[in-house]
């Protein structure tokens, strides 16, 4: 991945939390605090400007950290550091000035520890974690197997959508949800569902 797909990527996923952000309140409004989509809305309409305000020349690795920087002082609730604190883990460990897709798997891989580190979670927790997880899975085996980055990226995507499906049959144990226990079973969490759009957002723009 280079700075123009990068930069791609995160427009083409503020464009898709533009068109989603209603339907990811929804989702919240069930088992949280009914502002998630609200909250992302806001975030990455502040990173597509902080985008265009970049100075040339930077890294694909700069453009994420940017983006996480932004995120990490727009957004409120739990997505801001959640999101902004992976975009920001994620562009330290990306190679200079481009990466390959093995590169791009592991700065994502450091994106989703650290997203683990600040909210406890792992698989099978109801969040985010269980789109984002199997999404650089999918990206590490892509890279593996020598496919390419557009190959890579449409499977991560899927494997991120499914991880948000998966999480309507489960008990929330982090986070807002957790508070309603049993009641937090027959939802898709929203957190997932909105990690699903961004990594679809990566296979639209992924060459």
């Amino acid at each position: 991945m280079d700075t123009a797909t990068a930069l791609a990527w995160l427009r083409a996923a503020a464009a898709a939390v533009e068109r989603q952000h209603e339907q990811l309140s929804e989702l919240d409004a069930a088992i949280g605090d009914g502002d998630h989509g609200t909250n992302l809305r806001r975030g990455f309409a502040a990173v597509t400007e902080a985008l265009d305000k970049l100075p040339a020349g930077q890294s694909a690795g700069a453009v994420l950290s940017a983006a996480g920087t932004t995120l990490l002082s727009k957004v409120g609730g739990a997505s801001g550091p959640l999101y902004g604190g992976a975009l920001r883990a994620a562009g330290a460990a990306f190679p200079v000035p481009s990466a390959d897709l093995d590169g791009l798997a592991g700065a994502l891989r450091a994106g989703l520890t650290k997203v683990c580190q600040l909210g406890g979670a792992a698989p099978g927790d109801k969040t985010m974690v269980d789109a984002f997880e199997p999404a650089v899975a999918a990206l590490e085996r892509a890279a593996e197997d020598g496919f390419t980055l557009r190959e890579a990226a449409a499977l991560a995507a899927e494997a991120a959508e499914r991880g948000a499906r998966a999480t309507i049959p489960m008990q929330a144990r982090k986070g807002r949800a957790s508070y309603l226990g049993p009641r937090s079973v027959g939802h898709q969490d929203p957190g997932a569902t909105s990690t699903a759009l961004i990594f679809r957002a990566l296979a639209e723009v992924a060459r």
